[in-house]
């Protein structure tokens, strides 16, 4: 465990100045708990945070790599002490990577959290640079993985991915753009993280959450998506 300890009401209210400071600005928007502490109850840290949110510094808290129970137990913990709770929770979620379906994401809609994806592209599997059969782009983010042999982006879900790029090539779309539609459609979706290194990418993010997939279009794609192939 990386985190151990950033539960505690000390490390909260540190971490949190310090990051008031390094953005020079008076609040925060989200608050989030990068991983359950597992040395500090969770009563203990949904208090600190209660505290800054009173206090205006951040607006609102979320988990992050909270499994289904640990967050349900933060929002049984949350309402037990009357606390302002967890408004949302951040994990990984993509076309090609959907375990969080069994358990994370009922859990949400019972408890009415929202969903903030991160690896939309799957490290950059899913933006249509990298190729079956053909080299490694120079530079690109998975070419030295894949050299390593140990890319577990692409390696599995080869298949998925030729198949879900000519779904998106046959209507005059990437598939970079198939993978943020989708999941801008997702129910639970509040909103998506995704890097970028250049300003242009930015703006091709931004650009690719116009497609709006039909109910028919999405029933292929998780159909695609969820082929054996696409199985974790």
């Amino acid at each position: 465990m990386r985190f151990r300890g950033c539960g505690t009401r000390d490390y909260i209210h540190k971490a949190a100045e310090a990051s008031l400071k390094r953005l020079r600005t008076d609040w925060i928007d989200v608050y989030y708990m990068h991983e359950p502490d597992p040395d500090t109850p969770i009563d203990v840290t949904l208090a600190a945070l209660d505290e800054l949110i009173t206090e205006g510094k951040v607006r609102y808290a979320a988990a992050s790599n909270f499994s289904a129970a640990q967050i349900a137990g933060a929002v049984a913990a949350a309402k037990r002490i009357g606390v302002t709770g967890f408004v949302a929770a951040q994990e990984e979620y993509r076309l090609t990577e959907r375990r969080i379906e069994r358990e994370v994401l009922p859990t949400l809609d019972r408890n009415d959290l929202g969903l903030v994806p991160f690896f939309p592209l799957g490290g950059g599997a899913l933006t249509g640079k990298y190729r079956r059969d053909e080299p490694m782009p120079e530079g690109a983010r998975l070419t030295e993985v894949e050299v390593r042999g140990q890319n577990r982006f692409l390696d599995p879900h080869w298949d998925t991915i030729e198949a879900l790029r000519a779904f998106a090539e046959k209507r005059k779309h990437t598939i970079l753009e198939l993978a943020f539609s989708w999941l801008a459609q997702r129910p639970r979706v509040a909103t998506i993280i995704a890097g970028a290194t250049k300003p242009e990418q930015i703006e091709a993010n931004a650009r690719a959450v116009s497609w709006k997939l039909t109910a028919s279009e999405v029933a292929e794609v998780d159909r695609i998506a969820l082929s054996p192939a696409a199985s974790p």
